[in-house]
């Protein structure tokens, strides 16, 4: 897909430039939907229309690139926004401001398409966790491959660093984004069994006393499935044993 981008700088020749290179990129392709030379503009800019990536330069007479990031985030569909700019010392601030890049001038082909695709594995896992609840599906990106699991082929979901696992049947594959949100999209299909584990409701068989190397003694699902025991936090565990007890188990 081409991501439809806007080009916040207040330098005409920067954005001439950064135009060219968009030309270039290929896997993601890129539509420039406007230009800014100012936050005031980019904002009205981005406020009608869709926008997958605002490419913002930081130093800007008015408000600059981090207050404008900022702005954006308040937005009902927020566009993702990579940071173009000759200063490299707002880095930090610009990943607290969760940015998906931050690019130096002057700006390498190579760089920039690489941004373009963080931003397309982004908007793609957004996409999946907003999740075509019509089709009950994930969709993941992953390898450059695009994959559309079902829900209902989904065992578990496990927060493993800025990752989830999803296994489904004896496939595992790797999502982007926040367990949270999935827990609360999929209350009725998935349960909580620890603070990085969600496993689907009804593949629970059991409950079992059972050591873990880093929690200790403790509890354990066996889910249909799955050869691997599951650790239950002491916080989750009546939760499980509900389940199991449940009269339409």
């Amino acid at each position: 897909m081409a991501l439809r981008v806007v080009i916040v700088d207040d330098e005409a020749l920067a954005r001439t430039r950064l135009k060219r290179l968009l030309a270039d990129c290929t896997a993601p392709g890129a539509l420039v939907v406007g230009e800014a030379a100012n936050a005031v503009d980019a904002l009205h800019c981005v406020a009608h229309q869709t926008v997958d990536v605002v490419l913002a330069d930081i130093h800007m007479p008015g408000a600059d690139g981090l207050t404008l990031a900022q702005s954006l985030r308040a937005l009902p569909q927020p566009p993702a926004v990579v940071f173009v700019t000759a200063y490299a010392e707002h880095a930090v601030q610009a990943f607290e401001l969760e940015a998906l890049d931050y690019l130096t001038k002057p700006v390498r082909l190579e760089r920039l398409q690489a941004a373009l695709q963080k931003v397309e594995r982004s908007v793609l896992n957004v996409k999946g966790l907003a999740a075509d609840l019509t089709h009950d599906v994930l969709v993941i990106q992953e390898r450059g491959r695009t994959e559309r699991v079902p829900l209902s082929a989904v065992l578990y979901l496990k927060a493993e660093l800025k990752y989830i696992t999803v296994r489904a049947g004896s496939h595992s594959y790797i999502l982007e984004g926040s367990l949270s949100d999935l827990e609360t999209r999929y209350a009725s299909r998935f349960i909580r069994i620890h603070r990085n584990t969600l496993v689907a409701r009804r593949a629970v068989r059991s409950l079992e006393k059972h050591f873990d190397a880093h929690e200790g003694d403790g509890w354990a699902v066996r889910l249909d499935g799955v050869d691997e025991a599951l650790f239950v936090s002491r916080r989750q565990l009546a939760a499980v044993r509900s389940l199991l007890s449940a009269e339409t188990w």
